[in-house]
């Protein structure tokens, strides 16, 4: 667990103008890989989800669950994409506990940037040994 210091000394360095999507996505991947550590390979999505908000709430991130997104098309809503997580409202995660990721994985990411404009999202896969991580940028 982060100290007060610590969390503090991340809120402050995520609030700067020019923090980059590295340094966001490096310390949002080092919150997944201690939930990955602790809980290991097996179990639902949403327990993962559960612990990586605990997680990031730890790290003094801020972050959305479960994020709806309307997605139009020629001006008419014609559906809903709901975002697992969107961490400072500029990185969307999206977790899987799957066997294998596959293209089809990677286009829903790739289709949530498009729907809110976003530039990167982090494809976790949290049923393997080791946490699987993609990046995908539009």
């Amino acid at each position: 667990m982060k100290c007060v210091a610590e969390r503090l000394e991340v809120r402050e360095k995520v609030q700067k103008p020019g923090y980059r999507f590295e340094e966001l996505s490096e310390r949002v991947i080092g919150a997944a890989i201690n939930v990955h550590r602790e809980l290991g390979p097996g179990f639902l999505e949403s327990i993962y989800e559960e612990a990586l908000k605990v997680e990031l709430s730890e790290y003094g991130f801020r972050f959305e669950s479960q994020k709806e997104v309307k997605i139009e098309y020629l001006g008419v809503k014609v559906g809903t994409h709901r975002l697992d997580l969107v961490v400072e409202d500029i990185l969307i995660l999206e977790l899987k506990a799957v066997r294998e990721l596959t293209d089809i994985h990677l286009a829903q990411v790739l289709s949530y940037l498009k729907a809110t404009g976003l530039k990167v999202g982090l494809l976790l896969n949290f049923s393997k040994p080791t946490l699987e991580v993609r990046r995908v940028v539009k």
